[in-house]
């Protein structure tokens, strides 16, 4: 990979990992038409990802003080309980993880299945954006989020493993579509990424899997700072967009990308 080429796809994962649009999908879409070669080394994949999660500690930077301040209270306040369902939505992606892993290093540079996941992203988006006022007026749970929406969500993360099948777009739609309020599920969205990607990073690190990585480190680290710009930007973007603003749009361009992806893979 060169560093200009690094360069790109930093932009590319930062500006699509906030957007519900899957950054995994338009990573391998890039690499595609930038001829790289997708291989099972995801390093670069792990370390954009940890550039996006910094991005979202900056953001939020104000609530997780104030989640970790409850936290040492040593008591079952608001932040505990919080804490303690950002916890549970995290069980589904661990079992996909220690289970899992070798079967989504398989799919990850599949252009097909990157298409279709994009389809069933936009249907997700388009879905969930028209029933999410209707179902969220009735929601009275502690946080705006109930102990079962939590894992529920837990469970679209964990499925969005799949490249194309966008994290943002899967977790907040499916919390639309469960009852949770626009105001309350895009922060627990982003939130709820932030261990289970770190934690990836660190055993990748620990393991030894940076240092045996094909790509170069100066790639590496323009890649992140890349990614950790542009998620800043996207991350406060896409909060006020899930508070105001239609997700049609998103969902009619994933179906859009989507289908085009699955043209090429079957006629390119």
């Amino acid at each position: 990979m060169e560093w200009w080429q690094s360069i790109i796809l930093g932009l590319v994962q930062g500006l699509t990992e906030f957007l519900p649009v899957s950054s995994s999908g338009h990573l391998a879409l890039g690499k595609a038409l930038l001829g790289i070669e997708v291989a099972e080394d995801l390093s670069f994949e792990i370390i954009t990802h940890a550039a996006t999660v910094l991005a979202t500690i900056v953001v939020f930077r104000k609530q997780i003080w104030q989640l970790l301040c409850g936290l040492f209270k040593f008591k079952y306040n608001d932040e505990t309980d919080y804490i303690f369902k950002i916890a549970v939505s995290m069980i589904p992606v661990f079992v996909v993880g220690v289970f899992f892993k070798d079967f989504v290093k398989e799919i990850f540079g599949s252009i097909l299945v990157v298409g279709l996941a994009l389809i069933l992203t936009a249907n997700l988006l388009f879905y969930s954006d028209r029933a999410s006022s209707r179902r969220a007026e009735q929601n009275q749970a502690r946080n705006g989020i109930s102990w079962w929406q939590a894992f529920v969500i837990g469970l679209a993360q964990a499925v969005a493993v799949i490249p194309g099948l966008s994290r943002s777009g899967s977790t907040i739609s499916t919390g639309l579509l469960c009852g949770v309020k626009r105001e309350n599920v895009a922060q627990f969205s982003f939130l709820m990424v932030l261990v289970p990607i770190l934690g990836e990073a660190f055993l990748d690190v620990v393991g030894g899997d940076f240092a045996a990585s094909s790509i170069g480190p100066l790639p590496l680290v323009l890649g992140f700072v890349t990614a950790f710009l542009s998620g800043l930007f996207a991350c406060r973007v896409m909060i006020d967009l899930v508070k105001k603003a239609s997700l049609k749009w998103f969902a009619l361009y994933c179906a859009v990308v989507g289908l085009v992806a699955i043209f090429v893979s079957i006629f390119a």
